[in-house]
């Protein structure tokens, strides 16, 4: 019997959704478990793409987009084991994953949910891997940038736990919905999501009520990889605006005291975020699009004992100097110059990828994934 099933929804992200249900399937070997995928009316070609790869996997498709809590409760309801795991579309776990996190379920039993350290696709830890609940004040601080100030301080860096080790197992307020291992009879018990939650603010209101139900939230420092930006634009108005009235629903559910304060945060929090918003595109945007055009001119390390697919590719996407061949990502060399790094997955199994992107991390580093399944390089949007 399966001990876990494993919820992703997708909207318009095959290629990385395909990442993903390989490596949650590399976690199977370790751990029995079942996955579903409730496409959220993605309009093009993921499911049936899909399908034909994919056999073990049961697929949902909505007709419409109606968001990231109502499809996750599609999935609770199928759900018939002892865990549920809610999982984004652009993530890669790894070997050990389900297991190291369902043996600290069975083993804590006032565990209802465990996240995990969380890294982007060049190494670098995700801080929203552990946060506390979003006070104003907490807000505050992240909003006017006091938490990345004074990263170590209990009074200014609550909101993401910045004086957690990342190292270390903790219990924490609240987790991420990017990884959210959850005990399925809590769960059904206090009714899944809250719907009213389109997207962003449901993993917090999720949290909040378990703990209210006096279970705890643990925060384990097992490695995932997590293309952080993927499914939205986060840099886009749009998405500032759902992501604070989120909050703004979050506030007034839970500290309705607070309700018309929050409000005023949110708003202000907005304009806020508008005029950063200004300020990026007229100057840290040009920058970003000048990097972007120095990774094509740094040097790009093939990490495959069969580098041609790889590097006909990089041809056609105007990388056709400095580009090198090495069999080993410890072959790569001492270097603070930018180099692009790619690695094989048809000799690289996705643990092995996430524990070489940590390793090897580097603030000049820019991994991508050769996936030679579909013939292509799949990399942060940050770089391409």
């Amino acid at each position: 019997m399966s001990r876990v099933t494993t919820i992703i929804v997708n909207y318009r992200l095959k290629y990385f959704l395909e990442q993903t249900l390989l490596s949650v399937r590399e976690a199977y070997q370790k751990v029995s478990g079942h996955t579903i995928v409730i496409d959220n009316n993605s309009g093009d070609d993921s499911i049936d793409y899909l399908k034909e790869r994919f056999d073990d996997v049961t697929f949902i498709c909505n007709t419409e987009n109606v968001g990231f809590s109502k499809a996750n409760n599609q999935g609770f309801n199928l759900a018939d084991t002892d865990y549920i795991l809610v999982l984004n579309p652009d993530t890669i776990i790894g070997e050990n994953t389900l297991k190291d996190t369902i043996e600290w379920m069975d083993s804590h039993d006032d565990c209802a949910a465990i996240g995990v350290k969380m890294i982007d696709g060049n190494g670098n830890f995700l801080p929203e891997s552990k946060r506390s609940f979003p006070s104003i004040w907490n807000s505050f601080c992240k909003l006017f940038g006091l938490s990345a100030i004074f990263p170590k301080s209990r009074l200014f860096a609550r909101y993401h736990l910045r004086y957690l080790p990342e190292d270390e197992p903790h219990i924490v307020e609240t987790l991420a919905g990017a990884f959210m291992l959850l005990r399925t009879s809590i769960v059904k018990e206090i009714g899944g999501f809250d719907e009213d939650f389109f997207m962003y603010g449901e993993d917090m209101d999720l949290s909040y009520r378990m703990s209210a139900n006096g279970k705890a939230c643990y925060y384990l420092p097992t490695p995932i990889i997590h293309y952080k930006g993927e499914c939205t634009k986060t840099e886009s108005i749009n998405y500032v605006k759902i992501f604070y009235e989120a909050m703004h629903i979050f506030y007034r559910k839970h500290y309705p005291r607070r309700s018309f304060m929050s409000k005023i945060f949110v708003n202000g929090a907005i304009g806020m975020r508008m005029v950063i918003g200004a300020i990026s595109s007229t100057i840290i945007k040009p920058i970003k699009q000048k990097l972007k055009r120095s990774h094509k001119a740094a040097d790009t390390y093939i990490v495959s004992s069969n580098p041609s697919p790889i590097i006909k590719i990089l041809h056609q996407e105007g990388f056709s100097e400095n580009v090198h061949n090495i069999s080993k990502i410890n072959a790569l060399p001492i270097s603070n110059n930018p180099i692009n790094i790619i690695l094989d997955d048809r000799e690289m199994n996705y643990n092995s990828i996430i524990h070489s992107i940590m390793k090897h991390s580097h603030q000049n580093h820019y991994f991508h994934i050769f996936s030679g399944r579909n013939n292509i390089i799949i990399s942060p949007k940050s770089q391409r």
